[in-house]
């Protein structure tokens, strides 16, 4: 259970039956919007922002989202089956009961992301920064978490098996806390995780 949902007051509701923009936005603004129950499936977002927005029971299944930005927002048992992220920034964001799957993340800032336990198991993330995001429990079996900034990352409990993480800062990494069988990872990498480990590098 995330413990840190942001609170904002609701100045707006848009339900299924109030949805009447086209499944392509450019540029739209949108602050303080409960979206609830609403179908984005195949939506093209290029640009759009949504602020201190909260989405309950949302879909988002194939849908792509170029430059967006989705600032301190709540995802509520959304489903972002497929879906795509180019150079969006959900700085502050938290992801609570949401179902994933194929998730497909390329570049951005989810710096301080919440999504303690999410299932991203076949996702892929590359170049995003994930700063101090809250990635306890994740399970990220057999994805690829590429070249993603993750100092200070919580990652307590997470599962890392078969996952790609070459090209990835792994400096607060605990390899006590998470679960590393048959991770991929670089030589640098190597070294990184066997100092964590206490070993002592020699050639």
């Amino acid at each position: 259970m995330v413990n840190r949902r942001p609170t904002f007051p609701t100045e707006r509701t848009i339900g299924a039956a109030d949805w009447d923009d086209p499944l392509e936005l450019e540029g739209k603004s949108y602050r303080r919007v409960l979206f609830q129950d609403v179908d984005l499936t195949e939506l093209v977002d290029r640009g759009s922002t949504f602020e201190e927005c909260t989405f309950g029971n949302v879909r988002f299944n194939v849908s792509e989202h170029d430059d967006a930005q989705f600032l301190n927002c709540t995802f509520i048992r959304c489903s972002l089956f497929d879906a795509t992220f180019r150079g969006c920034k959900l700085t502050g964001s938290v992801f609570e009961d949401c179902s994933y799957g194929l998730l497909k993340v390329e570049g951005g800032d989810w710096s301080y992301v919440a999504m303690p336990g999410a299932d991203l198991r076949g996702s892929s993330l590359h170049g995003v920064r994930l700063r101090e995001a809250e990635l306890n429990g994740v399970r990220l079996e057999g994805a690829e978490l590429r070249r993603a900034d993750l100092t200070g990352a919580w990652l307590r409990g997470a599962d890392l098996t078969k996952c790609d993480l070459r090209g990835s800062d792994l400096s607060t990494l605990d390899p006590h806390e998470v679960t590393l069988k048959n991770a991929i990872i670089d030589p640098f990498q190597a070294t990184v995780v066997a100092a964590a480990l206490g070993l002592v590098v020699r050639e």
